[in-house]
């Protein structure tokens, strides 16, 4: 059987959605090991909205009528592994918050590629619904990287160097 366009968006799907369920797991400790309260703050406020990601992707499953279920991402397991790195090696050094947001910007633009492919595939097979839940996750991501990139050359590089 051939396997066509829906198929992919579907395994996609799955995989931003195990990707989601790590950054949940993820950014908690984050946002302890921040130094700066502004991006404690940004780790938080993300998560809370990662919340509504993984809320938005099931109801996607839902329109679907498939199970919301995961699948192993292992690009999401390698940049958060490289998160915990820089956790670990630069614990209480002047450079962790700036190595902390080059790890959360990772995470970010990997989920830009992704929900913006997803977005345009929802479009291409009609699935009108879902890709407007898409577009919002999209534009929240997008956000959420102009303000890391924000703090990260206002404060955070200063900080650093």
């Amino acid at each position: 059987m051939a396997k066509e366009l829906k198929d992919l968006f579907l395994e996609t799907l799955k995989d931003i959605y195990y990707a989601e369920k790590q950054i949940l797991r993820a950014l908690p400790k984050m946002a302890r090991e921040a130094q700066s309260p502004e991006l404690t703050k940004a780790f938080e406020t993300h998560r809370e909205e990662t919340e509504g990601h993984v809320d938005r992707l099931q109801q996607i499953f839902e329109m679907l009528e498939k199970p919301a279920r995961g699948k192993t991402c292992d690009a999401i397991l390698g940049i958060i592994d490289e998160g915990k790195e820089v956790m670990e090696e630069f614990k209480g050094a002047p450079a962790l918050d700036a190595g902390l947001t080059a790890a959360a910007q990772a995470v970010e633009h990997y989920e830009i590629s992704r929900y913006g492919t997803l977005k345009t595939w929802a479009a291409q097979l009609g699935l009108t619904d879902a890709a407007k839940l898409l577009d919002q996750t999209l534009q929240e991501e997008i956000k959420t990287d102009a303000l890391l990139s924000k703090l990260a050359t206002s404060s955070i590089n200063k900080n650093a160097a």
